[in-house]
């Protein structure tokens, strides 16, 4: 498995694993209850399998090993956490996860423990007719349907940055579905059977002398053990709780006062950078890169406390001079207030000029290419106008659709286009660009022929394709503003594009896109470019005719 998947700290790492047991474990729990939809046999042909291997010494270490290691992590976040405020999913999965012991400890004690102790034969149709007909029946499958949505939440948050994961998530939603419902099919069909055999007399007495039906006395210290267990539970939330305050109680004694202006004043603790304490406040604070100290649109002007912050570091320095940052000036994400401080937010999302949400712009890594027609100027030099917009039209209605199919055209600058790939993730916009790429030569080739066939002569074009960071936004005026792309991927694209003239090319990837393509391809023609604009040099391959690219780049 992919190291990515296990990045986080120790106690990260023990609640996946421990999660992937029991969620292992419910799953093929909820098939057996399913199968009594089909036949009884079926469903107690598969819980016998099932037993044989969760109830092996070593299988059951693991399990209840598995089950109280991610209790207690669970119990141990909670007390370990700054704040309460979390997003709707993490707040969701956390309720979830403090009720399934409710019920789940109350059906543990009636079966394996009264499997241990009294030896009760705990197959499923002893602990339906335990829960049939009355309410508790309802809670069991109320218990079911909370474990199973726990469980698919913990899931989709670990693997949601995979690179497969957002490709499979629209069929997997459907087994999620499937899985609690097929259970729950099951359980109403055989409880319905197994509690019309109870009605009988005869098969009653068979029964109960089948399951070795627990005595009253039994049943009594089953509840008193349930009952412990239940007040061990609430006891372990409660230290977690108590825990978690008197965290509080002592980071607030240890504590900074922070001021807004035109904002609130909130007291938070120190070691926490300034955007940290406007999140954790529910403060708005535009933060484009996620607080890496990139964007700079977390900048603050420290009206009264600038003397008691450290210099700014490397990364803030740097940023900070990119964009000509006024004197005061620091990085919100990049400060840890200890002293007193009075800040002033220069982006704000609840601004007087009430921009929409994508204003504020996202920072992504997507392909980008430009396209220039070569030798527009000569060509059309003496001809109307109402002929040269003609002739560009054609000309974009044949090759944008090859651009459209995976990606959208920013802007078109006469004759040429910006384009941006804007999939999921960078590698499917690396391939985009590259397929996108290919398809406009093939489409130029088509629409030259009806040229010639025309008697007009053929067009040539130049293509620049990079891959990069960029920050895409609505740019302009409130009210008439355009969504558009900026970043240092564009310049090096329309530089790429550039260098394909002198070259006799029609087109130049850069080796970032290719690589993150997974191309694999002849790229023995690698040439490193200076390009202007641009701080570094940029490896690319010079290719004659894109429409060449290896078939691999439709991967």
């Amino acid at each position: 498995m992919n190291s990515v998947l296990w990045r986080g700290g120790w106690t990260t790492r023990l609640r996946i694993g421990s999660g992937l047991i029991l969620f292992t474990f419910a799953f093929f729990h909820f098939i057996n209850i399913g199968l009594g939809l089909f036949h009884t046999d079926y469903l107690h042909g598969m819980q016998d399998g099932r037993k044989a291997v969760t109830r092996h010494d070593v299988m059951s270490v693991l399990l209840y090993s598995a089950l109280l290691l991610h209790a207690g992590l669970a119990l141990f976040s909670i007390s370990q956490r700054r704040t309460l405020r979390m997003p709707l999913s993490t707040g969701l999965q956390v309720v979830l996860g403090l009720l399934i012991p409710l019920q789940l400890i109350s059906h543990i004690v009636h079966t394996r423990y009264a499997h241990e102790i009294y030896d009760v034969n705990d197959e499923m149709g002893y602990i339906i007719v335990l829960m049939w007909p009355g309410t508790v029946i309802w809670m069991q499958s109320l218990l079911l349907l909370v474990v199973w949505v726990h469980g698919c939440i913990g899931l989709h948050m670990w693997l949601r940055l995979t690179r497969c994961w957002s490709k499979t998530v629209p069929y997997l939603i459907g087994v999620a579905v499937f899985i609690p419902s097929f259970a729950l099919a099951g359980l109403l069909t055989e409880g319905r059977r197994i509690w019309a055999d109870f009605a009988d007399p005869f098969l009653r007495e068979q029964y109960i002398e089948h399951y070795n039906w627990p005595s009253p006395e039994a049943f009594e210290a089953m509840f008193s053990v349930k009952d412990n267990a239940l007040i061990a539970f609430w006891v372990a939330l409660g230290a977690a709780l108590a825990v978690f305050a008197i965290r509080k109680l002592w980071r607030r004694r240890h504590s900074v006062r922070v001021k807004y202006v035109e904002g609130p004043e909130v007291v938070a603790e120190k070691g926490m950078t300034l955007l940290e304490i406007s999140q954790s406040n529910g403060i708005p604070h535009t933060a484009l890169c996620g607080g890496k100290g990139r964007c700079t649109t977390c900048r603050v002007i420290v009206e009264d406390g600038a003397d008691s912050l450290p210099a700014p570091e490397e990364v803030e320095a740097r940023s900070l001079n990119a964009v000509g940052a006024p004197k005061g000036a620091r990085l919100a994400c990049q400060i840890r207030p200890t002293e007193p401080l009075t800040a002033y937010r220069m982006f704000r999302p609840e601004g007087g000029r009430h921009r929409a949400h994508a204003s504020q712009g996202q920072e992504r890594k997507l392909a980008v290419l430009f396209l220039d027609m070569r030798g527009f100027t000569s060509r059309t030099t003496g001809q109307l106008p109402y002929d040269i917009v003609f002739l560009l039209n054609r000309f974009f209605d044949a090759i944008v659709p090859a651009i459209t199919e995976d990606g959208v055209v920013d802007k078109y600058m006469g004759d040429g286009l910006l384009a941006v790939f804007e999939t999921s993730d960078a590698e499917s916009s690396a391939r985009a660009g590259l397929r996108a790429a290919a398809d406009v030569s093939r489409a130029l080739a088509q629409f030259n022929q009806r040229l010639e066939a025309e008697g007009s002569p053929r067009i040539r074009i130049g293509m620049g394709l990079h891959l990069g960071d960029l920050v895409l936004g609505e740019i302009g005026a409130a009210g008439h503003a355009a969504r558009t792309i900026i970043g240092d991927a564009v310049n090096v694209a329309s530089r790429l594009e550039g260098e394909t003239k002198a070259l006799g090319v029609e087109l130049l990837v850069s080796t970032e896109l290719l690589q993150m393509a997974g191309y694999e391809g002849d790229q023995s023609g690698m040439k490193s470019f200076e390009l202007r604009g641009v701080t570094r040099p940029i490896p690319a391959l010079p290719v004659a005719r894109a429409a060449d690219l290896s078939p691999v780049t439709a991967g």
